[in-house]
């Protein structure tokens, strides 16, 4: 018998061939691949080829890429962060890095922004390993169905945050994180590690800088003070927070920790190359478990319900992929097993997501038909 979610492969030959600027032209869900082989109801073995032979990545994303044309340079950026104010709303980029390392971009893909709460995916991930379920004491996993930045909401729940991803629940991540971490960063081989990780932003630093094979990356310190000097509605939260028992070091070190994580500035191809980790379920590029399958599993699921602020059904509708978006502009998305996708343009809708780099994926994945349903 097969799992659930394996679907009959409908071919008459060997051969799977690919329609690369159409659906995939056989019904096979690709993420339950995990060998070369597959077994046939009459016990026949058919060879299936690597991803990169199903899908034609470049050519998709190219023509994905043309489908939102209209839409690059709409939206607003975020303007209340005023260094992001400064940022053409016209730019667009998005790179693929498949599981076995290949790397397809288009666009303005290699142009650095700050990745903003995309980064919390990766602070998630080190406070998961660090204190396991212990962080769902502070924090819920449930869509909000509010605005990011929410107090009405933190206030009726007695200061704990609906889910990690809006800006309360990544502050408390954050403070979490901040208590944990010490002189070398998990989810690296500890060879990696060569100075001293003072601080969760630095965890988070080192994290992205190892898996994105770019020890360059680094904080955007203008960003970050701009963050700090009109960050009220944050240090609201954080106060707030503290005066329920919420948060465990100083109000002023949590926020500025979480400032520097939301002002790592990367381009599209070092995210991608960073967040694979989670298509991998964990593994780096040599095979080595470095996140446990558990947190792999639990991140993205939180990702795909939470992860676009108060859009996050309407995401998933479109999407159909565990995805994070920051107000930068940016969208991670992974495909499971198979790749991971950063789409990136500056223009914001109402919830804070790129309208470009939604419409982006939306095309993606219909154009591939791909997704985890």
């Amino acid at each position: 018998m097969y799992s659930s979610t394996s679907l009959l492969l409908r071919c008459k030959s060997r051969k799977v061939a690919h329609r690369p600027s159409s659906l995939f032209s056989r019904s096979i869900h690709v993420s339950t691949f995990q060998s070369a082989q597959w077994i046939t109801n009459s016990s026949e073995v058919i060879n299936i080829p690597s991803y990169n032979d199903i899908f034609d990545w470049e050519t998709l994303l190219n023509e994905s890429s043309k489908d939102v044309d209209h839409l690059k340079g709409t939206g607003m950026v975020a303007d209340y962060i005023p260094q992001l104010a400064k940022v053409d709303p016209h730019q667009f980029g998005a790179t693929m890095v498949t599981v076995d390392g290949s790397v397809f971009s288009v666009g303005d893909a290699q142009t650095p922004f700050s990745i903003q709460s995309v980064s919390n995916v990766f602070s998630l991930m080190l406070a998961m390993t660090y204190v396991d379920d212990d962080l769902w004491t502070h924090v819920g996993r449930e869509p909000s169905g509010n605005p990011f930045n929410s107090l009405v909401q933190l206030e009726y729940e007695d200061g704990i945050p609906r889910n990690p991803f809006i800006n309360a629940g990544a502050i408390v991540v954050t403070d979490v994180l901040q208590k944990h971490c010490s002189t070398s960063c998990l989810l690296t081989p500890h060879t990696a590690t060569t100075q001293h990780i003072d601080g969760a932003s630095d965890a988070v630093l080192e994290l992205l800088r190892f898996h994105s094979g770019n020890p360059d990356i680094s904080v955007d310190e203008a960003v970050a003070t701009s963050e700090k000097i009109t960050g009220h509605r944050n240090y609201a939260l954080t106060h707030f927070m503290a005066s329920c028992g919420n948060i465990q070091n100083s109000v002023d070190v949590v926020l500025e920790e979480y400032f520097k994580q939301c002002s790592i500035s990367m381009h599209c191809e070092d995210l991608a190359k960073a967040g694979v980790l989670l298509a991998r379920q964990g593994k780096d590029a040599s095979g080595q478990q470095l996140l446990s399958s558990k947190v792999s599993k639990r991140v993205q699921a939180i990702m795909m319900t939470c992860g676009t602020y108060d859009a996050a059904g309407e995401t998933a509708y479109r999407i159909g992929l565990p995805c994070k978006s920051g107000v930068g502009g940016a969208v991670l998305a992974i495909f499971p097993r198979v790749g991971a996708v950063v789409a990136w343009s500056p223009g914001l809708d109402t919830f804070g997501n790129s309208v470009a780099g939604v419409a982006f994926l939306d095309r993606l994945t219909t154009r591939s038909g791909f997704s985890v349903f």
